[in-house]
């Protein structure tokens, strides 16, 4: 490993990320009390043009009035490529209260975007004088986004997250497609006459979790349009896990409990973590540098990923 190191995470949970148009403030008690661990109200995609202006004011509202607890309160503004997004910082930061704290910025495209929303944010938390610096997360949704993934992962010390936003990035991409995550009918191969569907989105989400890996910020899977299909969901949450990814979105609300199953470490691989870091402290006392632990070998390398997996429950456990 190189001797500069990489620098960890933000260490908060962020299993599932919970959406919801601001256009419909009547939701925003449910979401606060819902177990997601970050609230996204959104701006872009789910509101129309025509009711932007009374979202946004919504949103300003809820986010001084509504009990959040515990949440991670996230607002998804509109795109530098619109004439809504600068009225989105502004208003917020300067008419919001402080409990605001991440303003997520879509179809990011390459570093001097996420330089033109710091710039305007440092502003107006200068002039405003607010206390609590505003984070950022991006969404990576284009072909640009993807080709200039590092740079972006290293944009901003405000930069806390990233996510895929597989819809706006198949489009990008020119893929045939029109479904919102998951295999894709397809995308297979074949084996002995049996067909084998393998993930469209795999290298996608790895160049995502390295970029992030590198600069210490959080990958994140977006959506699975299909929320009638758990099963679904789940598949493509434990891929994204395997990956390395730390959560994943919920536009609907029955997607919360999925997210946080998957992105929970289990009891089972918890205790055996434990084990695994017993084992190789036995093994350390005993000048060893590797052991055998059920059949199979541990060494340091097995000690890092137990301790992702035991510090991940204690992060949670803590929550």
């Amino acid at each position: 490993m190189s001797f500069r190191l990489q620098p960890a995470a933000p260490a908060r949970p962020n299993r599932c990320q919970l959406f919801g148009p601001g256009s419909r403030p009547a939701i925003f008690e449910k979401m606060a009390a819902s177990a997601a661990d970050v609230i996204n109200l959104d701006l872009e995609d789910s509101v129309a043009p025509v009711d932007k202006p009374e979202a946004r004011k919504n949103i300003i509202e809820a986010i001084g009035d509504v009990d959040w607890g515990d949440k991670y309160l996230s607002v998804r503004i509109n795109g530098l490529d619109t004439p809504y997004w600068y009225r989105d910082v502004v208003d917020l930061l300067e008419c919001a209260a402080d409990r605001l704290d991440q303003i997520m910025i879509p179809k990011v495209g390459n570093a001097a975007d996420i330089y033109a929303v710091d710039a305007l944010v440092t502003a107006v938390e200068a002039a405003k004088g607010r206390q609590k610096p505003i984070s950022f997360e991006v969404i990576i949704e284009s072909a640009t986004g993807i080709a200039h993934v590092d740079e972006i992962a290293a944009s901003s010390p405000r930069l806390q997250a990233m996510s895929l936003g597989a819809a706006d990035f198949a489009a990008s991409m020119g893929m045939q497609t029109t479904g919102i995550g998951g295999t894709q009918e397809n995308y297979y191969m074949i084996r002995e006459g049996q067909k084998h569907w393998s993930d469209p989105w795999h290298w996608a989400q790895a160049a995502i979790v390295a970029a992030c890996r590198t600069h210490g910020v959080l990958p994140v899977d977006g959506p699975f349009g299909d929320f009638s299909d758990d099963d679904g969901f789940l598949a493509q949450a434990r891929r994204s896990a395997t990956l390395g990814m730390v959560g994943k979105w919920a536009i609907h609300p029955k997607q919360v409990a999925l997210a946080n199953a998957v992105f929970t470490p289990s009891a089972d691989a918890v205790a055996e973590a434990r084990e695994i870091l017993a084992a190789m402290e036995k093994a350390k006392a005993e000048g060893a540098g590797a052991t055998v632990y059920k059949g199979r070998l541990v060494d340091i390398a097995s000690i890092k990923q137990a301790e992702v997996i035991v510090a991940q429950s204690e992060l949670i456990s803590s929550k």
